[in-house]
């Protein structure tokens, strides 16, 4: 697999609570260099963010981010907002809390609400990977199937742990074929992207793997 395909699964993320728009900016401007599927940013930011790119790079953000707590119809709200500034992507954080209890069709339900308040834009799904066991993982895969969304994702980054490739292998396994995978979180090499991919993930979410080939152009151009 070369560079340019795997750099079109990327999802070049920047979501540091303390990011600036000169920050967001510059990696619009090498989402747009380097083919990336899109650039996830906070919600903030959106809507400066498609103006600036003007249709030339898919806007990504986030909803219930980090934690996934807030009320459904807060996430809704969020959503609804996010694509009237211009998202053309939204990655929402599920109810943890919910799934700790049991109630996988709460859960359902509020991802299906989330996935009509986005109007048709593509809805990713984020679970958690690293606070769940792997039957809570499983019937995640089931509900979301099932919700109406188009992506279950493995992590937000702000966790205590990142994608794994035993999670994204399972995800792959236990999700309905109509539902694509998004790894996120710790994924720091070309290395492991590609087998991120290999494994199903259709989705990356990262910020290191454009830095890589950047830092790799300014060595070929230097010539050393």
């Amino acid at each position: 697999m070369n560079v340019n395909e795997i750099l079109s699964k990327v999802d070049h993320t920047l979501l540091s609570p303390s990011a600036t728009w000169v920050e967001i900016k510059a990696i619009c401007d090498d989402g747009i260099k380097y083919g990336t599927a899109s650039v996830c940013i906070p919600p903030s930011y959106v809507k400066e963010a498609a103006e600036y790119v003007g249709g030339r790079l898919k806007i990504c953000t986030v909803i219930g981010f980090p934690n996934g707590y807030n009320t459904t119809a807060v996430k809704c709200a969020e959503a609804e907002d996010a694509v009237n500034n211009g998202a053309d992507e939204i990655d929402m954080v599920i109810n943890i809390g919910l799934v700790k209890d049991g109630k996988f069709d709460e859960v359902q339900n509020e991802i299906s609400r989330v996935k009509k308040a986005c109007g048709g834009k593509l809805l990713k799904v984020i679970i958690e990977t690293c606070l769940l066991s792997d039957e809570e993982k499983i019937k995640l895969c089931h509900a979301v199937s099932a919700s109406g969304a188009d992506y279950i994702k493995t992590s937000t980054g702000f966790s205590k742990g990142g994608a794994t490739f035993r999670d994204v292998e399972l995800m792959r396994k236990h999700s309905a074929p109509h539902l694509k995978v998004k790894a996120a979180g710790g994924i720091s090499s070309l290395e492991d992207a590609e087998k991120m991919i290999e494994l199903g993930a259709d989705r990356l979410g990262t910020s290191r793997i454009v830095k890589i080939v950047k830092s790799e152009d300014k060595v070929n151009e230097r010539g050393y």
